[in-house]
């Protein structure tokens, strides 16, 4: 196989025939004559894009020649994209110097990894995200949802906590800031 990497994925699909005979295989083509049945291009054209397609590691070819399309390549070029993105860190997305130093312990691709079980971290966590809410502004409960829903699947307990801590104050499924660090102009 060659390399795994995104841009050999990239460079493998970036041919329009070999792009026409991937999406063959992935729609149930499992034999060259299907390819062509399936695609409209010559039996030569499929047969030189399924070989580079088969040298590249993305389609592979059983014993009985059937052809399937190894998309474990797609999971390991995004692991690896994924592991090469520089991090964002806590100042970059508006974290104030006292929370980013709490907050590198819990951000992880400028996502939660978990709720501080600790009420003394979770009030840095949550000051930073009541930091996401504009004072003076209220925001109907699928908004909240959402702009919580960017930094953990638990939506909804952050937004339990931020209300408990009154950092927001809720009513009728509307919502406001009512506390937290922000800025003087």
């Amino acid at each position: 196989m060659s390399d795994a990497g995104p841009e050999a994925l990239v460079g493998l699909l970036a041919e329009e025939s070999r792009l026409k005979v991937v999406g063959a295989v992935v729609l149930g083509a499992t034999s060259e004559p299907e390819v062509v049945a399936r695609t409209g291009l010559t039996a030569k054209t499929v047969r030189k894009a399924l070989d580079r397609l088969i040298r590249g590691g993305l389609v592979e070819a059983n014993r009985q020649g059937g052809l399937r399309v190894v998309t474990e390549r797609f999971k390991e070029a995004a692991q690896r994209v994924a592991a090469e993105r520089p991090q964002p860190r806590p100042e970059e997305l508006g974290a104030t110097a006292d929370q980013a130093q709490v907050l590198r312990n819990y951000l992880v691709d400028g996502r939660l990894g978990h709720i501080p079980a600790t009420r003394s971290k979770r009030l840095v966590v949550l000051d930073f995200l009541a930091g996401q809410f504009e004072p003076g502004r209220v925001y109907p409960e699928e908004q909240v949802n959402y702009l919580l829903g960017r930094f953990h699947v638990d939506y909804a307990a952050l937004r339990r906590y931020l209300v408990e801590e009154e950092l927001l104050e809720r009513r009728d499924g509307f919502y406001w800031r009512t506390g937290g660090t922000f800025d003087l102009d």
